[in-house]
């Protein structure tokens, strides 16, 4: 089953999202579980990272959300907000058919 994780960064939070973001990006590329995810961009300039997003593959939502505790960035304080819902991925999904 896939669950996306929906990453909003605390306000001004930019230098503290720099300073854990290689344990992040070590921690997702280390993880088998993940199939695609990226930063929100936003801020003045419409490219500040402001928060992510990242798409799990997991048998339940209690092991996706334990997956998101773990991030570097929800342990390094990071975020205001960590949401994890379930998630169908049909359209540009390589295993489903007709997408």
């Amino acid at each position: 089953m896939n669950f996306v994780v929906i990453y909003t960064d605390k306000p001004n939070g930019l230098p503290l999202r720099m300073a854990n973001r290689q344990a992040h990006l070590d921690y997702v590329k280390n993880s088998a579980c993940v199939r695609l995810g990226g930063p929100m961009l936003g801020g003045a300039d419409g490219e500040t990272m402001i928060g992510g997003m990242v798409v799990l593959e997991l048998d339940t939502i209690e092991q996706a959300r334990a997956w998101a505790d773990e991030d570097p960035y929800v342990k390094g304080g990071v975020m205001e907000s960590v949401v994890v819902r379930a998630f169908r991925w049909s359209v540009g999904n390589p295993s489903a058919p007709g997408s």
